[in-house]
C-alpha cells in the first residue's frame, strides 16, 4: 500500500526545492556567452540538418500534449528550437556570414523565455519527432537547449536544486546509503530477501528515491521476482540510485557523474545485467548515454525492470499462477512511459507480463510507441510553475485511458505514477493506478 502521507510530503518537498538551489551569480553578457558556446559545440551535421529542413508544416503541433492542451502556438515543438536555430543560422551555417546581416543575436531575454518552452512544456517525449515528415528529432534539440540553459545558469531552480544534490552529497530528496539500508530492513522484517554489496553477483539491481521513499512494494516486487527465478544479484549502498538529474537538468558534466557511480559498481562485482527500476529516465540515461570512462560501450547489458520481467516470462523461465476469480474479470490497459516505448523500443516486454496475469488488457488509441505522454516526464513534474500547464496535458492521458472502459492503468515509470497520482487526486479519478512488477509479483507460484 501506498503511504498517501507520504505522497504528500513529497509534494511538499517539491515545492521547497528553489530555495535549495545555488545559482551561480553571472553577468548577462556571460550567461548569453555561455549558452551560445554549448549550442555551436552540440551543434553536428545531424543537428543542423535538424534546424535546417523544418518546413513549417505544422504536423508537429499535432503530436504535443502541451500544444494540443492549450492551443497556444508558442507551445508548437517546433518553435522551441527558433533560438537554437538563429544561433546555427548566424554562426556555424554555410552562410553564417550572409544571415549575420538580417538574423537577430539572440539575447539573455530569449534563454529567459526559452526555459518555459524547453522545461517547463516539454517531456521530450519524442512524440513530434514520430510525426514529423522530415524526422526531425526535436527532443534532441531541446536537450541541447537544456543543456545551454545550464550552463547559463537558467535551469529551473527545482532541477538544479536536486542535480546539485546529487553531485555533491551523493544523495536524492535527502535518500542516501541510510535511508537505503533503512527500508531494505523494513522489507527484510517481511520475510523479503535483500542481498546488499554483494562483492560478486550475476545481477545488480539499482533503485531510486521515488521507490525507497514511496513505491517500497515496486522495489519488494522485483526483489520477490529476482529471488523466484534464484539469480545471483545485489543492490549496492554505493551505487544505487538511477534517477540521473543531470541528465534532466541539462549538465553533462553530472549526468555522466550519476551514471559512473552505477557503472563503476557494476564493473566492481562483474555484473552480467543491471536491471533498473520502474524510473523512465533512468532508462535512456544508462542503456543509451551510458559508457566507461574511456568512451567504449558498457560490458553488461542494461535493462528495465518491466523488460526484463517480460523477457522471462516469454522464455519460460518465469511462470505464474492464474489469476483469481475476482482479478481475471478486472480491465486493464497498460500506460506505455515515453523513454521505454518511444526512445527505447519496449514495447511488446511488459505486455507479455500482463498478458500472462489473465486479465482483460485493453490498448488505448493511439498505443505504444503512438501512445499519449503522461505530461510530468523529463522533470517536468518537479517544476512549480509548470504544475497548472502539466495538468492541462494530463487531461488528455485521462481521456485517453477513461476511453478503454478500464478500471486500471498499469505504468513502468515512477514519473508517470506521480503524474497519474497527482492527477488523479486533482480531478477525483477513480481509475487504479498500478506498476508491471507489482502485478506480476501477486502471481508468483508460492
Amino acid at each position: 500500500m501506498i503511504n498517501m502521507d507520504v505522497f504528500h510530503g513529497f509534494l511538499e518537498a517539491i515545492h521547497h526545492l528553489p530555495e535549495m538551489a545555488q545559482p551561480e551569480p553571472l553577468t548577462d553578457a556571460e550567461r548569453v556567452a555561455r549558452a551560445k558556446t554549448v549550442m555551436r559545440a552540440k551543434t553536428d551535421r545531424g543537428l543542423a540538418l535538424d534546424l535546417e529542413a523544418c518546413v513549417n508544416c505544422g504536423y508537429c503541433s499535432e503530436a504535443c500534449h502541451f500544444y494540443q492542451s492549450t492551443q497556444d502556438p508558442k507551445y508548437s515543438p517546433s518553435r522551441k528550437l527558433d533560438l537554437l536555430r538563429r544561433v546555427h543560422a548566424r554562426e556555424t551555417s554555410a552562410f553564417a556570414p550572409l544571415k549575420r546581416l538580417f538574423t537577430p543575436d539572440i539575447t539573455v531575454d530569449d534563454l529567459k523565455e526559452w526555459q518555459e518552452l524547453v522545461y517547463d512544456s516539454c517531456t521530450e517525449c519524442g512524440r513530434c519527432s514520430m510525426i514529423c515528415p522530415m524526422g526531425i528529432n526535436t527532443a534532441r534539440g531541446v536537450n541541447v537547449m537544456r543543456e545551454a540553459l545550464y550552463e547559463a545558469g537558467l535551469a529551473p531552480l527545482e532541477l538544479m536544486a536536486v542535480a546539485q544534490e546529487q553531485a555533491g552529497r551523493g544523495t536524492v530528496f535527502g535518500v542516501g546509503p541510510t535511508e537505503l539500508k533503512k527500508t531494505l530492513e523494513a522489507l527484510r522484517a517481511q520475510g523479503i530477501v535483500i542481498p546488499l554489496d554483494e562483492p560478486k553477483a550475476d545481477v545488480m539491481l539499482v533503485t531510486t528515491v521515488i521507490d525507497v521513499l514511496l513505491y517500497q512494494d515496486a522495489l519488494a516486487a522485483t526483489a520477490r521476482i529476482l529471488n523466484h527465478l534464484g539469480v545471483r544479484w545485489t543492490l549496492r549502498s554505493a551505487g544505487f540510485e538511477a534517477a540521473n538529474f543531470g541528465l534532466l537538468s541539462g549538465s553533462e558534466a553530472l549526468q555522466k557523474a550519476a551514471s559512473q557511480r552505477l557503472i563503476g559498481e557494476a564493473l566492481a562485482i562483474g555484473a552480467q545485467t543491471v536491471i533498473l527500476p520502474e524510473c523512465g529516465h533512468a532508462y535512456p540515461a544508462l542503456r543509451w548515454e551510458g559508457r566507461l570512462a574511456d568512451g567504449q560501450p558498457l560490458p553488461f547489458e542494461v535493462m528495465a525492470a518491466s523488460e526484463y520481467v517480460g523477457r522471462e516470462i516469454s522464455s519460460g523461465r518465469l511462470r505464474l499462477l492464474p489469476a483469481q476469480a475476482h482479478d481475471a474479470s478486472r480491465k486493464i490497459t497498460y500506460h506505455d512511459a515515453c523513454k521505454l516505448a518511444r526512445h527505447g523500443g519496449v514495447m511488446d516486454e511488459p505486455r507479455v507480463a500482463l498478458k500472462a496475469l489473465g486479465m482483460d488488457l485493453i490498448e488505448t488509441t493511439p498505443t505504444a510507441e503512438q501512445n499519449w505522454c503522461c505530461g510530468g516526464g523529463a522533470g517536468v513534474f518537479l517544476i512549480n510553475r509548470a504544475e497548472g500547464l502539466r495538468h492541462k496535458a494530463w487531461a488528455i492521458k485521462r481521456e485517453q485511458i477513461d476511453a478503454t472502459g478500464a478500471d486500471t492503468v498499469v505504468v513502468s515509470c515512477g514519473s508517470c505514477r506521480l503524474n497519474f497520482m497527482a492527477g488523479a487526486e486533482a480531478d477525483q479519478w477513480s481509475t487504479k493506478i498500478e506498476s508491471v512488477v507489482e502485478m506480476v509479483a501477486r502471481q508468483l507460484p508460492i
